[in-house]
Parts: C-alpha cells; structure tokens; sequence
C-alpha cells in the first residue's frame, strides 16, 4: 500500500507524509470514509503518544475529520490499547492514535481503530488510501453538518476503570517491588497510577517526557535501564513499556531480560493450567525456533503469522485462539483486549507472582533457540528484488539447512530490512547473516 504499513502510518516528521497538510488528508479521507456508511452517530476519538510533533499534527488530524462531518474528542496521551477500548466503550466509529510506537521523537504516524476496537482491515485501509489521493473538494462536508470538536480529560481514568474489570475485586501488590519505565511516552500517567492503586512499592523511570526523550534510552527497546534499577534496588520484577506503551519487555529478580516470547510461553502454560487458553497460540515469523518446539512438546497448537500485532490479531480471530504476540513484546490477551496492552499483560503477569512465585521461575519454561537480528538502513526500497541479492539470500538457506533457519524481510515501520537467524551452530549463522548484510549494503 502507499501509505500504510504493517501497523498504520509512520515516517519523519515533516517528511512526504507527516505533515499538517497530509494529516488533514488522512483526517479528511477517515472521516469521509465513515460518514459515507450513512450511520446515525459520526464520532471519532483521538488520542497521542508524548512527542512534540503530536501537538502540531493533531490539529491538522482534528480539522480533516470535523470537514467530514465526524464529531470528535480528543483524550490527549493514553496507551494504544486505551484508545481501542475507548474506541468500543464510547461506541465511537473511529479511533486513531498518533504514535511512532518505539520510534525516536522525530517519528510519528497514525493507528487507526474501528467501531469494534480492531485495527483497521487492508480492505479498508485501501479504500481510505483511494480517498486521501481524490480531490480534497470532493469530501468537504456542507458548513450546517460540520463536526464539533470536544477535549476530555477523563480518558486515563476511563481507561484505569476498564483494566481494572479484568481483574479480581480483592487483588493487591502489597508484598511486591516493581521498577516501571515507561519510555517517556503515552503510559507515563496512566500505567503508574494503576500499578500504584493496588499497593505495590513502585519505583517509576522513564515518566517524565519533554517531547524529545520518548524511547530514548530507556523503553523496551533499551531495556538495561531497567535492568540496572531492578539489580540496585533489589526489586521483584521490571516492566518497560515503549512509546505508546502496546508492548512491553520484562526483567525478573536476577536482572535477566524477559522478551515477548517467553512472556507469551509463560502465560500460554499459565493459561493452559487453568484451563483458560483457548485454541492456541499465534507468533510470528520472528518468534523463536525454542519457543514452538515448546509449544510442540506441551501440545499447545502454535501458529505463525506475518510480522505485526494486526496480523497476529486476525490469525487469532479466524483461529479462535486467546492468546499471541511478537518477540518485540507486542502481546494480545484476546480474552481482554483487541490489541497489544503492555499494561494489561504485565497485570496478567503480576497475579502470578503474587503467590510467591520468583519472576525467574515464572518466566523459565524453554529454552531459546540462539537468535542474530541485524537492522540494516536501506535507500533503496527494493533492495531485495536485486537478482544478486536475492541468490546470495537463496544461497544462505542452502548452507543453514538442516541446521537453522533465515528470514530477511523489509520493516513495515521504517525504512530497514530485517536479517533473522537462528541456529545453534553459531559459527555458520553470522556467516550465513554476514553474508547477506554485506550483499545488502
């Protein structure tokens, strides 16, 4: 697609794409899209991450969707998931998030929810896409029908109120010590005051944002913060949530890392005992050769979907499984959410620690697969279609086989592509990567 990608719209702020006047396009086209379905109510709700750009961009987003017709409210910063459930709860037409997700601060983009708290389908992300391209003209609505706009305050608490239904009544953290970092970004109110209400001794990083420091250095995808303030203040487990908080990266009592993959193995054997999970559980193409042999040896069904939180979503509901996510810490509890929640999860994660389990215990259920994965910036987007690039990727299959696997895919996010290996034979995978990335740069 031109403008989207695996989840919603991202780039350089003030880039081709993300700017004022091609936010109210996206705005305008959304709201054109919506309001064309004839139903009686046009509401839109959106809400921000903590960047700087948020405060020029959304004015812009507001002013596409009111020349629609749509009504809208805006939430100001709230988690990803937040706005999805709000999106339901509100039975708003619309919801859309203006996020980067783990990106730096000079990222931003748009997620776009429907009625149901689902991301948007390719279906209709392509028919919005055809729309944003059409004469603005066409899709200004008659000045009597204009939407109004309305700024509400309520949107974290509204939000506290829903998580809190998913858990018990009498449930308390009194006897835990908890490290939160939550990436300078949308969680930075929201995930402390409710890890808070339930008694925890909380120690919060990552909570003060200034427009510039979302995800830098601190977040899931820096976790040695983390790390090093579970290990100083001697804490029982450590939360990192990224910039617009759907994912999150653990830490146990020893100071050890705990990633999206063993995080889902955890609940999923969790969930199993009691008898909660439903069907199986859908990973990715990233997910971890240990973790399906896992599944395999447990005989939990495992599935794999394409990279992103949308795909796994939709394997999930066509499946009928409760449980999936990604490496990266993206984690849907279908049973509670329609989306990735690092909030949520780390509260599922939490009730079981609750009963004297160590985090490290909690958390060791498989053992990984050795796994390599090399970012590679990229200029030209079809990189991969060059015939020598493409042999020398063929040729890597051919040498690991047997012995491990590759994937090599361009981000869906941003302007990278992705080298995946793993194999025990740790000799043979960087050859095999080596090979590759050189080929590629």
């Amino acid at each position: 697609m031109k403008y989207f990608g695996t989840d919603g719209i991202r780039g350089h702020v003030n880039s081709e794409n993300i700017n004022g006047d091609m936010f109210f396009k996206f705005g305008l086209a959304a709201g054109k899209y919506f309001t064309n379905l004839k139903k009686k109510k046009q509401t839109a709700i959106i809400a921000k991450d903590t960047r700087l750009s948020g405060y020029a961009l959304e004015p812009a987003l507001v002013s596409g969707l009111a020349s629609a017709g749509m009504h809208v409210y805006t939430l100001g910063p709230l988690p990803t998931n937040g706005l999805a459930m709000l999106t339901k709860s509100m039975n708003a037409n619309l919801g859309i998030m203006i996020t980067a997700s783990h990106n730096l601060f000079y990222d931003n983009g748009l997620k776009l929810f429907g009625p149901d708290g689902l991301k948007l389908s390719d279906k209709i992300q392509k028919k919005i896409e055809g729309l944003i391209d059409s004469k603005v003209i066409n899709h200004l609505s008659k000045p009597k029908l204009l939407g109004r706009v309305k700024r509400l305050e309520t949107g974290t608490d509204d939000y506290i109120k829903i998580l809190k239904k998913k858990i018990p009544n009498n449930f308390k953290l009194k006897n835990m010590k908890i490290v939160l970092d939550c990436a300078n970004g949308a969680g930075y109110k929201s995930a402390p005051k409710m890890i808070k209400s339930l008694g925890a001794k909380l120690i919060v990083i990552g909570n003060k944002p200034n427009g510039f420091n979302i995800n830098k250095n601190c977040g899931s995808t820096f976790p040695n913060k983390l790390q090093n303030y579970v290990k100083k203040n001697k804490a029982h487990l450590g939360i990192s949530l990224d910039g617009d908080a759907d994912r999150i990266i653990m830490c146990d009592e020893k100071g050890s890392i705990i990633d999206g993959d063993q995080i889902i193995a955890a609940l999923a054997l969790q969930w199993k005992k009691k008898k909660i999970l439903k069907g199986g559980v859908v990973g990715t193409l990233m997910s971890n050769y240990g973790l399906e042999k896992f599944f395999k040896k447990n005989k939990i069904k495992f599935v794999r979907a394409n990279v992103g939180d949308r795909y796994v979503k939709e394997i999930m509901q066509k499946k009928k499984f409760n449980l999936g996510g990604e490496q990266s810490g993206h984690i849907i509890l279908g049973k509670f959410a329609t989306t990735g929640d690092g909030l949520l999860v780390a509260l599922e994660v939490v009730q079981a620690l609750n009963k004297n389990i160590k985090a490290s215990n909690f958390f060791d259920v498989f053992e990984k697969t050795p796994q390599i994965l090399e970012n590679i910036k990229i200029k030209n987007d079809n990189i991969l279609k060059k015939l020598s690039v493409r042999k020398t990727i063929q040729d890597a299959h051919k040498l690991i086989k047997g012995q491990g696997r590759i994937l090599v895919r361009k981000s869906g996010t941003e302007q990278k592509i992705r080298i995946m290996g793993e194999s025990k034979n740790k000799t043979l995978l960087k050859k095999c990567i080596k090979n590759i990335s050189k080929k590629i740069n």
